[in-house]
């Protein structure tokens, strides 16, 4: 089973900032994917022009989003069964594998008044005695870690590390945690390794993963450990 949410090659338009790494997979040529996870309804996160290309090299995929997004899914092409809407607090089976929804705010923790649906998610997803979060685009908020922490021990962490500041509030580009707040996060919640996201994809939107490691080599030295892996790299938990 192989649940993706992530890099493929094509003309990519412009978001905030241009694109600083050559994707490694043809969209055309990814195939025999079990389930596409995205975040929320930006271009690095859900990618409309590559669902359209998955929905019909993947036939079978599932496709997990925010549920307040479902017009724009079903748009691409991606039949009713397929396009799996999910709100904060929700679970989706597939396989073996269970994946939990819960909001994240970037930078907002914002929130539809009519509908009660949040427009970014994070997920948890559990398989094979494993369990990941994916916390998407979010800054720390009240109540974010309990949330995290009910589910219990997290084996890997992917937390974004770009922060927020007013060269990107200029640019209309919204933030997430700095790589101080990332690896507090982790080490708060336990969790045995992290890895620092979104911080290589557009040039002025970026971070030093370096500095990431390094503060948790210094704050918690032996407790936790940080992982900044190659593109495409093999991980094994």
């Amino acid at each position: 089973m192989y649940i993706f949410g992530g890099i493929y090659d094509r003309k990519q338009g412009k978001q905030c900032f241009h694109h600083t790494v050559a994707a490694p997979i043809p969209a055309e040529e990814l195939t025999g994917i079990t389930a596409f996870l995205g975040t929320h309804d930006h271009l690095d996160h859900i990618d409309h022009e590559a669902w359209k290309i998955w929905a019909r090299t993947n036939p079978d995929a599932r496709f997990i989003f925010p549920r307040i997004h479902r017009e724009a899914i079903l748009a691409d092409g991606i039949s009713e069964e397929n396009a799996i809407g999910l709100n904060d607090g929700e679970t989706y089976d597939i396989g073996e594998f269970t994946i939990h929804a819960i909001a994240a705010s970037h930078e907002f923790l914002d929130r539809d008044p009519k509908t009660g649906l949040y427009p970014y998610l994070q997920y948890i997803i559990e398989g094979d005695g494993v369990r990941i979060h994916h916390a998407g685009d979010t800054v720390r908020y009240e109540g974010m870690l309990a949330k995290v922490k009910a589910f219990g021990d997290i084996d890997v962490q992917l937390l974004p590390i770009n922060g927020r500041d007013a060269k990107r509030y200029r640019n209309n580009c919204i933030g997430n945690m700095t790589y101080q707040e990332a690896a507090d996060f982790a080490g708060d919640t336990g969790t045995k390794m992290v890895i620092p996201g979104h911080w290589d994809m557009f040039a002025d939107n970026s971070a030093d993963p370096n500095e990431f490691a390094d503060y948790i080599d210094v704050k918690y030295k032996g407790r936790l450990r940080c992982l900044i892996p190659s593109v495409m790299e093999v991980i094994t938990i």
